[in-house]
């Protein structure tokens, strides 16, 4: 980013709920680490580069200690001979004894105020992810807590970059369709404007596409309702409109912000326990009946207890190869007590191998039990949390919480319950030929955002996709409270899956435990499509 082309702020997003935990145990083991190491790693080589150019670095790589990496940036500094000024910012953790972090999610005024107070590197802790862009922008046009629009365009700016390749074509639906085939998408650059709209590029001879379609995926990853909520601002995701700019450029506006909601939301890790898993080859035939004759086996020898099973069927009738003929049998235990979780648990699953069903085999070897966190979602009044932004030269700012704030509407308001139906001839097809997908994680439940190619096909998704639907195309999401948004700027309908993901990333057994691929599972779902609707 650095040498491909002209650049002011370069921003680094590090934090995800799974890494706050990660960097809890890391400081309960060294009270001075808690901070993502990689970057320091990373700006060693490139600092230099960018005090240079004249590029600012924005980043909350400091996680549970952001003073630390601050620290650590002037040392390294000094090792390399160079001057830069590092501010930071501070005020999102919470002293909470029962928690092994609780962090509130900080808006962007403070990284501005370090910005504006000269800083070369602005280091954060628990920031929303948007701020890193929003922040620079506000010190950049001046602006005030109420120009509420031109926050949420930079929010929607913010929250299309934070994912690095992901809106230049990484893990896209129709990666087939890029000009490279998706092989090494190129990083994005948002150009933010005075009044809040942006332009998404990217680094001319570089990977990948900036299309309007690569974009309204990105902007459909881990949302729920249209009111996107943030602590500077409520971004209304139903006001945004794409439009191409250009050959790799596309503009990003229209978009409408409301006042922020009272309250914080705050992000809380806590150890759960202890957890291991073991893996059994079921080869040939009988696999429901050798699947039950191990459950029964491990259940005698360890307890019912904390056991999950989860019986993965990929044989396929008739095979000519052992790999083709097998289903997979994934033996999950969760204890707090770690002997019976550890080495109790995974020696009685080896003594299996002579005394089970035939052809019993492991894909894995015993071990010990590892520890697993627990993520859940709290708030807390904005007015309560103390944020600072520390300059260069140590003066501490308060950074005071915004006067105008507003309660959002219950999200269960904002669903929506689908069109008419749409009549006409019908094929078989899979549902991936007519739309893309993007779905992610957000704490223990999973949000799914589909997006139709063209105005017929949103004219027939919005209609034909609703809550009912997805329970039948998606089975295990039948017994969970499901919220279903539509978006026709984007013609676009976005499913809240409530409880998908169990207790968060950290402590799912499910084979896909962010959610990431369920996008992709429900378009490759055989239905019955609109014959008179094209591809795109």
């Amino acid at each position: 980013m650095l040498d491909g082309g002209e650049l002011d702020v370069l921003t680094g997003d590090y934090l995800a709920e799974l890494t706050m935990l990660i960097l809890g145990r890391d400081r309960l083991r060294d009270p001075d680490l808690g901070y993502a190491k990689t970057f320091l790693r990373q700006l060693e080589t490139c600092l230099g580069t960018a005090l240079d150019r004249g590029v600012r670095i924005v980043t909350n790589a400091g996680g549970l200690n952001p003073a630390g990496l601050a620290a650590a940036i002037d040392a390294l500094a000094a090792r390399l001979g160079l001057t830069a000024r590092v501010g930071y910012v501070e005020g999102d953790a919470l002293q909470r004894p029962d928690a092994l972090t609780a962090n509130a999610y900080l808006g962007a005024f403070g990284i501005a105020a370090c910005l504006d107070g000269g800083a070369d590197v602005v280091v954060t802790g628990r920031v929303t992810d948007a701020s890193l862009v929003v922040g620079p922008a506000i010190a950049r046009y001046g602006w005030g807590r109420d120009d509420l629009d031109e926050l949420a365009g930079a929010s929607v700016a913010g929250h299309l970059v934070e994912c690095g390749a992901q809106v230049t074509g990484g893990n896209f639906s129709f990666f087939t369709e890029l000009p490279d085939g998706g092989h090494r998408p190129g990083f994005p650059i948002a150009e933010v404007y005075a009044d809040g709209s942006t332009v998404l590029t990217k680094h001319p001879g570089t990977g990948g596409a900036v299309t309007v379609e690569t974009v309204t995926a990105q902007l459909l990853y881990e949302i729920g309702g249209p009111a996107y909520l943030g602590p500077d601002v409520v971004t209304r995701l139903d006001t945004v409109t794409l439009r191409p700019d250009w050959p790799d450029r596309v503009r990003v506006s229209g978009v409408r912000g409301t006042p922020p909601p009272p309250t914080l939301k705050v992000g809380v890790n806590n150890l759960g326990g202890f957890r291991n898993s073991m893996t059994f080859v079921l080869c040939g035939l009988d696999l429901e009946a050798k699947a039950a004759l191990v459950r029964g086996q491990i259940e005698e020898a360890v307890g019912k207890d904390g056991l999950e099973f989860t019986l993965a069927r990929t044989d396929h009738p008739d095979a000519a190869d052992t790999e083709a003929a097998s289903a997979l049998l994934h033996v999950h235990l969760r204890d707090s007590d770690k002997a019976r979780a550890g080495r109790a648990f995974s020696a009685a699953v080896v003594e299996l191998a002579l005394a089970s069903y035939p052809g019993c085999t492991l894909t894995t070897l015993p071990g010990d039990a590892t520890p697993y966190g627990v993520f859940t979602a709290d708030e807390i009044p904005q007015s309560e949390v103390s944020h600072v932004a520390v300059l260069p030269g140590g003066e501490r700012v308060p950074i005071a919480p915004p006067i105008r704030t507003a309660l959002v509407p219950d999200p269960e308001t904002e669903t929506a319950a689908g069109g008419d139906a749409v009549e006409g001839p019908s094929r078989r097809g899979a549902l991936g030929e007519l739309v893309g997908a993007r779905s992610g994680d957000k704490g223990g439940d999973a949000n799914l955002g589909v997006w139709a190619r063209s105005d017929a096909g949103y004219a027939w998704l919005r209609a034909w996709l609703t809550v009912e639907r997805l329970a039948a195309l998606l089975p295990e999401t039948a017994p969970l409270p499901v919220r279903r948004y539509e978006l026709p700027n984007l013609r676009a309908v976005n499913f809240v899956i409530e409880g998908l993901l169990g207790a968060g990333v950290a402590a799912s057994t499910r084979f896909d435990p962010q959610a990431k691929a369920l996008g992709e599972l429900l378009r490759a779902r055989i239905v019955d499509l609109p014959a008179d609707v094209p591809a795109r």
